[in-house]
């Protein structure tokens, strides 16, 4: 599979004639297209790709639109969702919504429209995958601390200074000095500002947390 600069889109639609129209605009566009003519073989062939969009049809014959989206769910697979609809229920569209789809267009809808929501959508999926890889990347740097370390590590991020660190674990300024070089060669980091910047929007204490149980 070739993934274009632009991002990958997935098509699921019955309608072939929809389907074709919206693969070949989107290709001239530059992104990449897989589409699928039901939910059942989009389940079956296509792959966890990112960033990437799934611009699903609301009812199709077999499996809707809605029963997808909530099977990607439990399958750990979070593409962002675009729904089009020539005809839905209020209680569909809630249900699209409160399942996490970013938009819900009715055909027949501007073609911008739908450009618009995907880029947004694409955009979605590249800081949740950057996100998913930074945080494989701090729960493996976290693994190689000690226990005191950690400890150190949670209060540096709190904004502790040397003192109230060694007050509040009873230890010494020097073997507090020494964590803290540790601590800050194993985050591959200069210093504390770096460690600020790299663990931004994560719940270090919930993973130093996971760990310690593990341990």
């Amino acid at each position: 599979m070739s993934l274009h600069a632009r991002g990958h889109v997935f098509l699921v639609d019955d309608n072939p004639d929809i389907r074709y129209y919206l693969a070949d605009l989107l290709k001239k566009m530059g992104y990449s297209i897989e589409q699928y003519a039901d939910a059942k073989e989009f389940l079956q062939q296509s792959m966890d790709v990112s960033p990437a969009v799934l611009v699903l049809d609301v009812r199709m014959p077999g499996m809707s639109g809605v029963e997808l989206q909530a099977r990607l769910a439990g399958l750990g697979r979070h593409t962002p969702i675009i729904f089009i609809s020539g005809e839905s229920q209020t209680q569909e569209i809630i249900q699209a919504m409160k399942g996490g789809a970013i938009e819900f267009l009715w055909k027949p809808f501007q073609i911008q429209t739908l450009i618009d929501a995907i880029d947004r959508g694409l955009a979605l999926d590249e800081q949740r995958r950057d996100m998913f890889i930074r945080t494989v990347n701090m729960r493996r740097k976290i693994s190689e601390l000690s226990a005191r370390e950690k400890q150190v590590f949670l209060l540096m991020l709190q904004g502790q200074g040397n003192k109230g660190i060694g007050e509040i674990l009873n230890i010494q300024a020097d073997t507090i000095k020494k964590h803290r070089a540790n601590i800050l060669q194993k985050m591959q980091a200069h210093q504390l500002a770096d460690l600020m910047l790299m663990t931004k929007g994560m719940d270090i204490a919930g993973m130093v947390q996971q760990q310690n149980h593990a341990d």
